[in-house]
């Protein structure tokens, strides 16, 4: 691909994502991770572009969301509880259910001054369910329909809020047996007036749609699933829009009144990556590091049915499969032409996003890079991806791969950032940043 047409397709994406959009659900408009803006950083540091830092009371790695001048953060607080996680992968990170009480907060961050607006307590009391160290009772991304922001806790419930903190309507959940008591994560959707919520556990999955404005359960579907920490994605095409959902049985799309509609076995034993589309694509994956089949795949509209690799419909609608493919925990990126993985190992490869070809396989971000959790993110011809040691690594998005510098924050991220009003949100164990360009 010639460089003027990178240009040209770099260019037809940020006519959709621009930098002065509100960045409404985890990862943004989409769910992609991509914007553009002339004045959006390339470079910082703990001094360098930093137009403010606030702490955020409490733990949490829920991402930030931004609208109505105003980014959205939840935590959760516990005056007690002091326990740091370890960076990088490991077992034993399971905890017990802790004993001390804790408080479910969101709070409002006025994007121009790094001023708190307003902190809301949504639910106090001792949790009754334990989580892996690495997650947090708050690890589930707000969504905002630019009027209200609608706020899961997952074992805890769901909460509303007008942008001024009014709690306008709110639903306590049953907690759920998770496995291995890793505790939740799935991020609710938005679309057309409702919530789409996923709740799979070791009880007993579902997926439910909810009336926006009213808080009102629309229908609400049973899933023979069990555990997984993936956010639903609602896909719109030419033919019609659905609620495509991932899951270590099946990936199965719905109609949204929430029948069935197609569905595809063959992923790996733990499923986190969102979906997401472009260019009249779905893209779908799941990584576990201990599974030998780690699959990612392009599937086409107008499925119908067992898609599944091997069954006689997947070769109409699977575009490409790639069998070790996914990454564990980082979603992956379709910028321009190209789709990038970002794996937690430190490793970046580029394929084709249309063919699956390879573009160029597996390459070592940093001898010195530690692990992955948060999602790349894009703008500007340039691929950025946050390491749990606070460092970005800033690669040139194209067919040859060039880290091109390094930006470090020197604090324990695992949250995806937020690209807003020409600034990028970074959340990290200590604080949020807002990062701009400075003139």
């Amino acid at each position: 691909m010639s460089k003027a047409i990178a240009l040209v397709l770099i260019s037809a994406v940020a006519s959709v994502y621009a930098a002065d959009t509100p960045w409404p659900q985890f990862r943004g408009p989409g769910g992609r991770g991509v914007a553009e803006g002339v004045d959006l950083p390339e470079r910082w540091s703990k001094t360098e572009n930093i137009s403010w830092r606030v702490a955020v009371p409490g733990t949490g790695w829920s991402s930030p969301i931004v609208a109505g001048g105003r980014v959205f953060v939840t935590s959760v607080v516990s005056d007690t509880e002091t326990e740091k996680p370890t960076r990088g992968l490991y077992f034993g990170g399971e905890r017990p259910a802790s004993s001390a009480e804790h408080r479910w907060m969101i709070t409002a961050v006025e994007i121009a001054t790094g001023r708190i607006a307003w902190t809301r307590e949504a639910h106090k009391a001792v949790p009754g369910f334990a989580r892996h160290l690495k997650n947090s009772y708050a690890s589930e991304t707000p969504v905002t329909d630019g009027e209200r922001v609608y706020v899961s806790f997952g074992n805890i419930g769901l909460f509303c809020y007008d942008l001024n903190g009014t709690l306008l309507w709110s639903h306590k959940a049953d907690p759920m047996r998770m496995r291995n008591a890793w505790g939740t994560a799935a991020s609710p959707v938005l679309h057309d007036g409702r919530l789409y919520l996923v709740n799979d556990n070791d009880q007993q999955s579902y997926v439910s749609a909810i009336d926006a404005r009213t808080g009102r359960t629309l229908w609400r579907v049973a899933r023979d699933e069990g555990s997984n920490w993936s956010t639903p994605f609602v896909w719109q095409h030419a033919g019609r829009t659905e609620l495509v959902t991932t899951g270590t049985q099946k990936v199965r799309s719905y109609a949204l009144d929430g029948k069935p509609l197609w569905e595809l076995r063959g992923m790996s034993s733990i499923v986190i990556p969102t979906p997401f589309s472009a260019h009249d694509l779905l893209f779908i994956s799941s990584g576990y590091v201990g599974d030998t089949h780690r699959p990612a795949y392009a599937i086409r509209p107008g499925a119908a049915g067992d898609i599944t690799v091997g069954a006689p419909a997947s070769d109409k609608y699977v575009a490409w499969y790639q069998p070790q493919g996914g990454p564990y925990n980082p979603s992956p990126l379709v910028y321009g032409d190209i789709y990038y993985t970002l794996y937690d190992r430190g490793f970046f490869t580029a394929h084709d996003a249309r063919t699956g070809k390879e573009i160029y396989g597996k390459q070592r971000i940093d001898a010195t890079a530690g692990a992955f959790t948060a999602s790349p993110w894009a703008y500007n011809g340039k691929i950025f991806a946050a390491s749990e040691d606070g460092v970005t690594y800033v690669i040139r998005a194209g067919e040859k791969y060039e880290l091109l510098g390094k930006n470090s924050l020197d604090e324990f991220t695992m949250a995806s950032p937020a690209v807003a009003d020409n600034s990028l949100i970074m959340r990290t164990a200590d604080a949020l940043y807002r990062i701009t360009a400075k003139k």
